[in-house]
């Protein structure tokens, strides 16, 4: 996996429990993406708690993988495992109030960007394109209104593409100005 540089290639895992996800998830790691949000909504996996299913997940990773790790929906997993950070998102809408580490969030529009930027370490932007993963989840913004955004300064390097993105959009999304680039389908459909 090659991507421009100094863009982030950012996977988020399905809401669903994927086959031997426990292997599939180093792997990715090793093979270029930088960072993996973890993000399951389902509440059991084969009869496992959501939040064991994640601790097996986290388990089987060196600690160095752990650190490129962003939790979502359980905050509590980034002590207990010394994650990268947190995703805040409808499910968390504040973080811990000793928080104090690395931040994300969702973001579906250019104003929540304005409002946001400043407080997270990455934001990301969606639908950019139409959903690989959510059918019918249609792209919000057209060419135009991205590139006004970017001229404007709120498309940078904190921003990430969000949304039917795949690889080989990612040298559209580098010149407008994108930080990096988050995927899910481009990367989990082929995964089975």
């Amino acid at each position: 996996m090659n991507t421009p540089l100094n863009m982030k290639l950012i996977a988020i895992t399905p809401p669903h429990a994927i086959e031997n996800e426990v292997v599939v998830i180093p792997q990715l790691l090793e093979k270029g993406i930088d960072i993996v949000h973890l993000r399951k909504l389902q509440s059991k996996f084969d009869g496992t708690d959501v939040i064991n299913y994640l601790r097996k997940i986290l388990s089987a990773l060196t600690p160095a993988q752990r650190r490129r790790i962003i939790i979502h929906d359980f905050p509590m997993l980034y002590d207990e495992y010394s994650l990268k950070g947190i995703h805040v998102n409808k499910n968390i809408t504040r973080l811990p109030e000793s928080y104090n580490g690395f931040k994300t969030r969702s973001c579906h529009s250019f104003e929540e960007i304005e409002i946001y930027k400043n407080e997270y370490d990455y934001l990301f932007l969606s639908p950019i394109f139409d959903s690989i993963s959510k059918p019918g989840y249609e792209s919000s913004f057209t060419h135009e209104t991205l590139q006004k955004a970017s001229l404007k300064g709120i498309i940078n390097d904190k921003i990430i593409a969000l949304g039917g993105v795949t690889f080989d959009k990612i040298p559209y999304l580098q010149s407008l100005n994108f930080g990096g680039v988050a995927m899910i389908g481009a990367i989990f459909n082929n995964t089975k």
